[in-house]
């Protein structure tokens, strides 16, 4: 029997109405056999201050253990003129300090995005696969899911209906969990 993997959601926007919380919720929904998924809103987390990193905030404390734990990121990637969002960077730079302390080193992750426009904020996630790099994570390259013109692909309670839309999540979900089954039997998962 496979060992169960755990991934950790994480939506890039605040807005409670959130197009990618909304992916990141139909994942939890469609998740391959033996796989859990928990999303971690980041609201509460201050603006990165180095001079705190060492007695971080208790939820930048709870963000460091819940990325610790997981065996695999999900990051609902919200783009905001034309970069990552201000809340995603921020968490990622608080749970990657003190140096030393990097929790997303050796971290499997992927990423999926839904934005109004028709790039589907293309344009943020391959801005974070540069951060990605950096911190020693473990991206999925393939396949990449970005829902583009999404007021059309959500319904009126925040329900991902979008059937084309849903095959590319479905598919993501399942390589992430082999990404990461395959990482953690090469040795080569870790957490910082």
């Amino acid at each position: 029997m496979n060992e169960t993997v755990h991934i950790l959601g994480l939506p890039g926007s605040l807005r409670k109405g959130s197009y990618n919380r909304a992916l990141l919720q139909a994942a939890t929904e469609m998740l391959p056999p033996h796989t859990t998924m928990e999303i971690f809103d980041l609201d509460g987390i201050p603006v990165f201050n180095q001079d705190l990193e060492r007695e971080a905030p208790p939820r930048v404390r709870e963000l460091k253990a819940k990325v610790r734990t997981a065996d695999a990121i999900l990051f609902g990637v919200a783009e905001h003129n034309y970069g990552v969002s201000a809340a995603l960077k921020n968490a990622i730079d608080w749970a990657s300090r003190p140096y030393g302390d990097n929790v997303w080193a050796g971290k499997p992750v992927a990423m999926v995005s839904a934005s109004i426009g028709m790039l589907g904020g293309a344009r943020a996630q391959y801005q974070l696969r540069q951060t990605f790099v950096f911190l020693d994570m473990r991206p999925l390259s393939l396949p990449e899911v970005f829902v583009t013109f999404a007021p059309q692909k959500f319904d009126s309670q925040g329900r991902f209906t979008d059937p084309e839309g849903r095959k590319f999540l479905s598919a993501l979900l399942g390589a992430l969990v082999q990404w990461a089954r395959s990482l953690k039997g090469a040795g080569s998962s870790r957490s910082g």
